[in-house]
């Protein structure tokens, strides 16, 4: 089975978002915990699949940080790592030679891709938007707004 039908006979067969507007890229949608949803990119090449995801945008501070958090998230990570696109965004972003394409791998990267995004989204926020996080706070509080969906970041409120 050639990898494009692999792809196709996967996303047929579960429950995920995806639109293919050609025929050798795929964009699925994957549902997430505490980053709601995780867009990725399945483009097959000649050669090989390509993954991509948005994970989130450049930081606002501390980017030496994020950087050095990412890096050593890197070194034990399955079949993605992080990188920058060159606007500073983050991305999860890997590749893989057509012949290892099976509905087993797309499952794996697939899952490393969500549990990736999903497991870093609070820590990158953390790192790299704390003065925003401390901003929204306050101004939630000035308005008697709910701070449910901020109760992780309460360490960071002085």
């Amino acid at each position: 089975m050639i990898a494009k039908e692999v792809i196709e006979e996967f996303l047929a067969s579960h429950d995920l978002d995806f639109d293919s507007p050609t025929q050798n890229k795929f964009f699925i949608t994957l549902p997430g915990e505490k980053k709601l949803e995780t867009h990725c990119a399945l483009i097959l090449g000649d050669h090989s699949l390509t993954i991509s995801a948005f994970v989130i945008r450049k930081p606002d501070e501390n980017i030496a940080g994020v950087h050095e958090w990412l890096l050593q998230k890197n070194s034990s990570m399955y079949s993605v790592a992080f990188a920058i696109n060159e606007f500073g965004d983050i991305y999860l972003v890997g590749r893989l030679p057509l012949s290892a394409v099976t509905e087993q791998e797309i499952d794996r990267v697939l899952g490393a891709v969500l549990q990736y995004s999903d497991s870093s989204f609070n820590v990158l926020l953390e790192l790299g938007f704390a003065d925003a996080i401390r901003r929204e706070w306050a101004w939630r509080v000035s308005r008697g707004e709910s701070l449910a969906n901020l109760a992780l970041f309460e360490h960071l409120i002085s």
